[in-house]
């Protein structure tokens, strides 16, 4: 069996990490596909508001909620799956309500969700697309019955932000600069200017001249009302790092062929390393396929002038073709060990489930580059 089919019958969580636009959420989209079409009852979460996932499997559109693929989209294929897919596009800000609308007590939830500094932590705080994400990967596994799910992870070109995002959203919610400005306000479990003397403190006063006095009033109403629910936080990020380092869980790292890329795929491997998680293999997409001596042969079958454009093409599709092959060879010498799965440039972006299946293909060993 290849990594990817082992994976794929003994892993209950993929991650698809890398760079934006290496074509992660094909791949996250692929190997659910696969996964169910052999027996496993899937979902694939995406980050990616584009609609090509949701084209791409037949559907309609996408949205915060589970969506079952219907079986019948596979049936122009010749493939019928033995158990479900579901597949979801995970709205960073609604995900968040729903999480506080499950930890807050009621009497808080408005309160919060009106609250600026919230609003921030649920839509722009970095870290907080990918702690949400992994979040919502760890409550599906905490109460669904899917055998796996794979996760595309939001782009991004550094892997710490991915890797960080719990830490760093539980720096946010226990900040302890803030802490030491709203001590008194915390112990009194109350809100009130004149409780931490912001009068007369130089700092209060010099913050204050820079953020006004709206702005403390509810950075201390944010802090008094999260304050009972930062166990309950800590308790959840504990979960999704553990989830992280999980041996049912596998990152696939995707990248493309061109040196950033590659460089970037490196530095990821490398820290996945670190942080001991496990890298199921390394997805290297849209690589250019070196020409066939057929394509040669049919070339030199033309008549002169459009043999000439189309030898032209072949040379310069060789030289790219001689560049991935370099750029594959320095990967393999800077993550030795890691399964290297190719996948080829085609023709047309994967935009549908012919695509898709045909993408399968080459990630599962049914195809492979010459």
């Amino acid at each position: 069996m290849t990594a990817l089919q082992t994976a794929l019958a003994n892993k209950r969580v993929l991650i698809c990490v890398g760079s934006g636009g290496v074509g992660k959420t094909t791949v996250a989209a692929t190997l659910a596909l696969r996964a169910a079409v052999d027996g496993r009852p899937s979902i694939v979460c995406t980050i990616d508001p584009a609609k090509r996932l949701a084209n791409s499997l037949g559907l309609s559109g996408l949205g915060n909620t589970e969506a079952e693929v219907p079986a019948s989209v596979l049936e122009p294929l010749g493939v019928k799956p033995k158990a479900a897919l579901h597949a979801m596009m995970l709205d960073m800000k609604a995900t968040w309500d729903d999480l506080i609308t499950r930890v807050a007590p009621p009497e808080q939830r408005e309160k919060i969700f009106a609250n600026r500094f919230y609003q921030s932590l649920s839509t722009a705080l970095a870290g907080s697309q990918e702690y949400i994400a992994m979040e919502k990967v760890w409550d599906l596994r905490r109460r669904s019955d899917y055998d796996l799910v794979v996760l595309d992870t939001p782009p991004t070109a550094h892997a710490l932000d991915f890797l960080d995002a719990p830490n760093r959203v539980l720096d946010f919610l226990d900040n302890e600069a803030a802490k030491w400005l709203l001590t008194p306000a915390l112990k009194a479990g109350k809100v009130g200017l004149s409780l931490f003397n912001l009068g007369g403190s130089y700092v209060t006063r010099a913050l204050s001249r820079f953020t006004g006095t709206e702005m403390l009033q509810e950075l201390s109403s944010f802090m008094v009302t999260l304050s009972s629910m930062n166990e309950g936080f800590r308790e959840r990020a504990r979960g999704v790092r553990e989830l992280l380092e999980d041996k049912s869980t596998g990152f696939v790292l995707v990248t493309s062929p061109n040196p950033e890329r590659l460089d970037e795929a490196i530095h990821f491997h490398k820290l996945l390393g670190q942080n001991r998680m496990e890298m199921t293999a390394i997805v290297v997409n849209r690589v250019h396929p070196m020409p066939t001596p057929a394509q040669w042969e049919d070339a030199a079958t033309l008549t002169p002038t459009r043999r000439a454009k189309v030898e032209e093409t072949l040379r310069e599709t060789q030289v790219l073709a001689q560049q991935d092959l370099e750029g594959m060879a320095q990967l393999r010498a800077a993550c030795p060990g890691t399964p290297l799965i190719q996948v080829p440039r085609f023709g047309l972006d994967v935009h549908d489930l012919t695509a898709l299946w045909g993408t399968g293909r080459y990630l599962l060993g049914d195809d492979v580059l010459a």
